[in-house]
């Protein structure tokens, strides 16, 4: 008998083996069903692989001599299934990332609206201002969490600022800052440089009808004064670097023609003959 010929029979009576126990699985109740879903499914599986993948005549052999090698073949991967798992949980944790990933693209390209909630309504752009002002308080409870999760030892590590700006985008993390610094210009530990920074955002003064200004939901409050005054020293650091490594698109060209020495090509008339 040749190798395909065994690897064939192997397949046929693996193949008996499941449709036997799909036999005896659909006599069973519904909950007892549910109880081997994983189990059949994964029996499936083993007779999908049989079919695509040969075994030589020895290995062959060795399984058409067991009265049930397809039983005997989902034990054994029952007891060594820590890879099948792990790349259950590969997928998981993949699929996961992979929303995250888009959640955050979707935040960053999210307009930062500055005009008041009384504006957006006038102007038919209310969902934009709400949208607007979740994300503003999320960026406000992410600083909260980033000073909290980086300050030890009387050091604020400067990561956790690299953390809300790579979420948020530094206009909106700006923002917050500036409206949670505006709203602190009492505060001295605040420092003069940073107050006169906030200054320069216009922050929208609106009021609710509980005579209280919407842009207070996202000032930072949960932190301490002197060491939120650290955080904003680092996000204007972060930003000013971040300018630093990206040059203007101007600049870039006139370097790029500056090395190649390129110039705007002018068309020639063509020599009449």
């Amino acid at each position: 008998m040749t190798n395909e010929e065994l690897n064939t029979r192997v397949y046929e009576k693996l193949f008996a083996e499941q449709e036997k126990y799909k036999g005896w699985l659909l006599t069973q109740s519904p909950e007892e069903i549910l109880n081997h879903a994983y189990e059949y499914t994964v029996r499936e599986d083993i007779v999908l692989a049989m079919e695509y993948h040969d075994i030589s005549d020895e290995q062959a052999k060795a399984l058409l001599s067991s009265p049930a090698p397809l039983d005997e073949i989902f034990h054994d991967f029952e007891q060594i299934e820590g890879d099948h798992m792990d790349i259950i949980r590969g997928c998981i944790e993949t699929r996961a990332n992979d929303i995250l990933e888009k959640q955050r693209e979707a935040l960053l390209k999210l307009p930062v609206y500055l005009q008041t909630g009384a504006y957006a309504k006038e102007h038919g752009e209310l969902e934009q201002y709400r949208a607007s002002m979740r994300a503003n308080v999320d960026c406000k409870n992410a600083i909260e969490d980033a000073i909290a999760n980086h300050y030890a030892d009387n050091c604020l590590d400067p990561a956790g600022a690299r953390e809300v700006l790579a979420k948020f985008g530094v206009e909106r993390t700006s923002l917050v800052l500036a409206a949670t610094v505006q709203d602190k210009d009492w505060d001295g530990r605040i420092s003069p440089q940073n107050k006169e920074w906030a200054k320069t955002f216009t922050i929208s003064q609106g009021t609710t009808a509980w005579n209280s200004k919407p842009y207070q939901q996202y000032v930072v409050s949960r932190s301490h004064p002197g060491i939120l005054n650290l955080f904003v020293d680092q996000v204007r650091r972060e930003i000013e670097q971040e300018k630093e490594r990206r040059p203007s698109v101007l600049k870039k060209l006139k370097e790029a023609q500056a090395e190649t020495g390129a110039k705007t090509p002018i068309k020639k008339k063509e020599v009449e003959r």
